[in-house]
């Protein structure tokens, strides 16, 4: 898998989910002879780098300027057997040193960007609304790992009452049949009455073993009608293009954060990948007593 070779050899794992620090700066559309020369030589050493053969596709540039004034941030992609894969390389300007991961401007937060495109108002959300702390989940209905981390949630969110969580879909439609019709049940939910999406969200995490492509609109009935929610409204907005879009909207928004498994979760746009327990806890924590960089060896 193309992933695999290009993001297990040039970057961290983690940087996966870590968007890199946006330039600050772009360079002219058509570089000087001297970076056209800058590109060609960077081409040339990644190729020897990586191994990338004749059958690898790469194209590198525009050169913008990055977080250090004296490199430039090269955008790379790569391609082999037409699958495609990007990243982000450093380059100094005198063509000397080649920095492969990411640069961060230390005068400003690393995970700022990830905020940015983080849109809570309109989402299914616990806590208080103006907390210091707010923790997004990108979920799928029908992954066994988010089930897993709706049950870890039931002991942790409590254990945080302090804190924001706030609830996305993301609905892996190639391998989850049903998890798109199952999101537009909970978005439903919380358009007739915020409040019953938590009810309709348990029934489905907790029944996840006996929901099917064939019986998930007679399920999402039935969870609707414990929530006493009106029956015929649930079923009219079912087919609605309201939930529809709220739903791919989630969905386009985990792709500019670059999510692509799930769950994922943000905290305070730190990425959690896979839902693990002592991260997430972890991260918590931190965020909640966050170390200042004028205290932090004192």
């Amino acid at each position: 898998m193309l992933k695999a070779r290009f993001y297990g050899v040039l970057f961290a794992a983690a940087m996966i989910f870590i968007p890199a620090v946006q330039a600050q700066t772009t360079a002219p559309a058509q570089p000087s002879p001297d970076q056209a020369q800058l590109l060609k030589n960077t081409e040339a050493f990644v190729r020897n780098l990586f191994a990338w053969g004749p059958d690898f596709a790469v194209k590198l540039g525009p050169l913008a300027q990055s977080p250090s004034p004296d490199f430039f941030q090269v955008p790379l992609t790569v391609t082999i057997h037409g699958q495609p894969d990007t990243g982000t390389v450093f380059v100094s300007k005198d063509g000397k040193t080649f920095l492969r991961g990411e640069m961060f401007d230390m005068a400003t937060n690393p995970y700022a960007d990830n905020v940015k495109k983080l849109h809570l108002d309109g989402n299914p959300s616990i806590g208080p609304a103006k907390a210091k702390v707010t923790m997004v989940e990108f979920s799928d209905f029908e992954c066994p790992h988010c089930r897993e981390l709706y049950e870890t949630l039931k002991t942790l969110l409590p254990e945080h009452p302090d804190i924001r969580f706030v609830f996305e879909d993301y609905p892996l439609t190639q391998i989850h049949p049903w998890a798109e019709t199952a999101a537009i049940g909970a978005r439903c939910a919380y358009i007739q009455n915020p409040d019953a999406f938590w009810s309709v969200y348990s029934q489905i995490f907790d029944n996840q073993d006996l929901i099917s492509a064939e019986n998930v609109w007679d399920k999402l009935n039935d969870f609707a009608a414990q929530a006493n929610l009106d029956k015929d409204t649930f079923k009219s907005c079912l087919s609605s293009k309201e939930a529809k879009d709220a739903v791919e909207n989630n969905h386009r928004e985990g792709d500019t954060l670059n999510v692509n498994s799930t769950p994922t979760v943000f905290i305070n746009g730190r990425p959690v990948a896979g839902g693990d327990k002592s991260t997430i806890t972890q991260y918590l924590n931190f965020e909640s007593h966050p170390i200042h960089p004028t205290t932090a060896h004192n």
